[in-house]
């Protein structure tokens, strides 16, 4: 059984870990996984998120009646290995939380993530 993690401070911070572990942290800190390493991210400023919802509000009358999807942040975006078979979480290495994210096939959906 993997542990559940509660706290950043009992990660390795040169450990290499996969979606799988990811799935089972549960602390505040907001961090992103690129090839294994975990990154820590920080709070957009109040520019950021100004132009960020304007982007979206365009994006919003955009997409409407239209088969793909935009998702914003917080949103898991599982990138595969395009050299590996990816065939489980613990496959995986990278998870970003783009700002937005456009899907155009329903199938790479997942309740959690992309």
């Amino acid at each position: 059984m993997t542990q559940i993690i509660t706290d950043i401070s009992q990660l390795d911070p040169n450990g290499t870990y996969t979606y799988a572990d990811y799935l089972n942290w549960k602390f505040s800190e907001m961090v992103e996984l690129i090839k294994g390493k975990m990154m820590r991210m920080s709070a957009p400023n109040l520019h950021h998120q100004r132009i960020s919802r304007r982007i979206t509000s365009v994006l919003d009358r955009y997409f409407e009646n239209k088969a793909c999807e935009y998702f914003v942040a917080p949103f898991d975006v599982r990138l595969k290995d395009s050299k590996k078979t990816a065939k489980a979480n613990k496959d995986i290495l990278t998870t970003i939380q783009p700002d937005l994210c456009i899907i155009c096939d329903s199938k790479k959906l997942h309740e959690k993530a992309a």
